[in-house]
């Protein structure tokens, strides 16, 4: 059984810092260049196994382990891209970059199994691998590795497995995630059968329904405001560039804002979701594939939400990396007509979906993300799901 620990790294001393930070930064240009070329590749029908995904800067930088094991999470990303072609009813899209050009990077890297060791007591500590390059400029020896702090306290105890280290840019912290695989007997997560189906980017955020009934929806109202509102600055500086100039420092200033809070309202949403279903002792969640199926009735405003606010991918990959932390299984389903089926008479055609309502020729009027969510989740199970009580709304 495979559970995640989670803690927080505090490195002591600016170098440690500026080390921990170049790892992660040449680990995100490592992803972002193999990620290019494969992407290149696949719009041109090439193989995109046919990359050099090793290149002597990264091996030099954050050593051959880590280099090999970032390469590895890229080479799974793509196989899990092909694999949801075969089996969706419309095309994915393929593996993206870990930020962008405007934002900057998301720094990240994977370490593994036994790349690493972690002490945990009075002191407790990190070691993880660095690069030649890096141990010529600071001066460590030959087999010497970066040690660093950490705070906090392991959940789960067992075998060891992959470590994934990221820094957060609102918290302005560097975080930890350690698969461990533990024992059978050591389960402690709820047995139930329950299980989730969510609709992520439309009108609404996240739409959510459980096989007890229970259902979820976050507005994300404020924060797409702050959003827009960010937007529209960044376009009003963009006007006021002399002739030929394409950014500024007060530009960049602004979409790194808007980038942070957008990154702090998502990974907020969805570990507040995460550790409420897990209450609920649901074990699957589903979510809604959004490719190909955002259709006529979605305004300017839901596409910019979902498009560029909500960062979809961004939105799933946070929500597999909350899920595994509490043993949750995620799995994605095609979720087109899901919006537009009444639940009451089953009828699509004749339905008529207004920004957040959906109105059957049958009577029926309801909330259409919270009832995407539940025809999501009906299709997953096989199963009819009632709601039992009014949803649960967040902002």
């Amino acid at each position: 059984m495979r559970r995640t620990n989670s803690f927080e790294i505090v490195p002591q001393s600016n170098q440690a810092g500026t080390i921990l930070r170049r790892l992660l930064d040449a680990s995100a240009r490592l992803w972002n260049e193999l990620t290019y070329e494969r992407r290149q590749r696949f719009f041109t029908g090439e193989s995109v196994w046919d990359c050099d995904g090793y290149k002597d800067e990264y091996v030099d930088l954050i050593g051959s382990a880590t280099t090999a094991q970032v390469a590895r999470q890229n080479d799974q990303a793509w196989r899990s891209f092909f694999e949801l072609r075969e089996t969706s009813d419309h095309d994915p899209n393929p593996p993206g970059y870990w930020g962008n050009r405007e934002d900057g990077r998301e720094l990240r890297t994977f370490i593994r199994k036994d790349m690493y060791s972690l002490r945990w007591g009075e002191r407790s500590r990190l070691e993880v691998p660095i690069g030649r390059d890096l141990k010529d400029e600071y001066g460590f020896g030959r087999y010497e590795r970066l040690r660093v702090p950490v705070r906090g306290d392991p959940q789960w105890t067992g075998e060891q497995g992959q470590l994934r280290l990221t820094y957060d840019e609102v918290k302005e912290t560097y975080q930890a995630y350690q698969s461990v695989t533990v024992p059978d007997e050591e389960r402690t997560t709820p047995t139930g059968e329950s299980v989730a189906a969510l609709d992520i980017g439309a009108n609404v955020l996240v739409a959510c329904t459980t096989t007890t009934g229970d259902q979820y929806w976050y507005s994300g109202q404020e924060p797409f405001r702050q959003f827009r509102e960010t937007t529209q600055r960044i376009a009003d500086a963009k006007a006021k560039l002399p002739d030929g100039q394409q950014t500024s420092t007060r530009i960049q200033q602004l979409y790194g804002k808007r980038s942070r809070r957008r990154d702090h309202a998502v990974n907020a949403l969805v570990r507040d979701l995460v550790e409420r279903l897990h209450d609920d002792g649901v074990e699957t969640i589903y979510h809604g594939d959004l490719t190909g199926v955002l259709g006529e009735y979605w305004s300017v405003e839901a596409n910019l939400k979902a498009r560029t606010f909500w960062a979809h991918r961004q939105c799933l990959d946070q929500l597999a990396n909350v899920c595994e932390e509490y043993g949750i299984e995620v799995a994605s389903l095609s979720e087109a007509w899901t919006s537009q089926t009444c639940p009451e008479c089953g009828e699509r055609e004749q339905t008529r979906r207004h920004r957040e309502t959906l109105r059957c020729p049958c009577g029926f009027e309801g909330h259409a993300d919270l009832v995407a969510s539940q025809t999501l989740l009906e299709q997953a199970t096989n199963t009819a799901v009632r709601p039992t009580a009014r949803p649960v709304r967040f902002q």
